[in-house]
């Protein structure tokens, strides 16, 4: 099994037929996504051709959904035009919008987001590198080819972390990755994520990275106690960050005694989630914390 998103996924890419659209759907086409089409209204009806495989352009989502079946799109569009993207999908009902887009307006995403639920959509993102479910789909821009299937499952504010622990467990594996984005408004939480790796059989040990800013590690540390019953490592990214700048998304941003790595780090070691120091330090916990789950299945 998987979180969000699986082998039978199928994948529309509003904005497929741009620079960044074109890359990242071939990447994703190697990696084994049913992408089933693109989404252009001044290229509706052409194809586009990635190697060995002819991809249709659809005017509107409402029209891939009708023609594909699609119930994941993925969307490349400028930033200006993302929120009437996004709002186009939900009207169409997809059941899954990942938002690679960043720069997206705070206010722009506040009313995509609201509008999206509302809809019955959920929005991973925005300025989020998406999902990938190894071996079966990838959603986004995460490199498919540094890990492989396996029973750890991620979720992370930073696609850069996410990357970087899922090279540094590639020979472990994992079940879903997840990359919620770094601005201030997400539409999928860490806690929305822990709440469906829980219920998911086949991860058995979860990674949440999180960063300075705001309050949702400490939200997610409330909500492992209560809630969450699989082991739980975590890591934060921000340490050495000085107060008041933001440091590369914007929602990273540290204000008096409000949303630094050391109140989030306390907040999860008192719910019993160990927190790596370093990105090799925190897979090494992961690592010892499946050893320790295997000897006790065994005994």
């Amino acid at each position: 099994m998987a979180i969000h998103l699986t082998k039978e996924s199928r994948v529309l890419v509003q904005g497929m037929t741009g620079g960044e659209g074109m890359k990242h759907t071939r990447r994703m086409l190697a990696a084994g996504t049913n992408v089933v089409g693109g989404v252009n209204p001044r290229k509706a009806g052409r194809t586009v051709d990635f190697d060995e495989r002819a991809v249709p352009v659809f005017g509107t989502v409402h029209e891939g959904m009708d023609a594909t079946g699609a119930d994941v799109t993925v969307v490349f569009v400028p930033p200006a035009f993302a929120k009437a993207a996004v709002t186009e999908a939900a009207d169409a009902g997809i059941g899954l919008a990942v938002v690679i887009t960043e720069g997206i307006p705070v206010h722009d995403a506040v009313a995509f987001t609201a509008y999206a639920k509302s809809k019955g959509t959920r929005i991973i993102g925005p300025n989020c590198p998406g999902l990938i479910t190894p071996g079966q789909s990838n959603a986004g821009i995460i490199p498919a080819d540094i890990t492989k299937p396996g029973r750890i499952g991620l979720v992370s504010k930073s696609g850069t972390l996410t990357y970087q622990l899922m090279y540094e467990l590639r020979d472990t594996g994992f079940s879903t990755c997840v990359g919620i984005g770094g601005d201030p408004v997400v539409g999928t939480t860490h806690i929305d994520c822990l709440a469906a790796f829980e219920q998911d059989p086949e991860t058995d040990v979860i990674v949440m990275i999180g960063e300075i800013g705001g309050d949702a590690e400490e939200r997610a540390a409330s909500y492992i106690r209560e809630h969450v019953t699989k082991p739980v490592i975590g890591y934060i990214a921000g340490f050495t960050a000085p107060e008041g700048r933001t440091m590369g998304h914007a929602g990273a941003i540290v204000s008096g005694s409000s949303g630094t790595a050391q109140a989030k780090k306390e907040a999860l070691e008192a719910a019993g989630v160990p927190v790596g120091g370093t990105p090799t330090e925190t897979a090494r916990l992961v690592l010892t914390r499946l050893e320790a789950e295997r000897a006790g299945n065994q005994a």
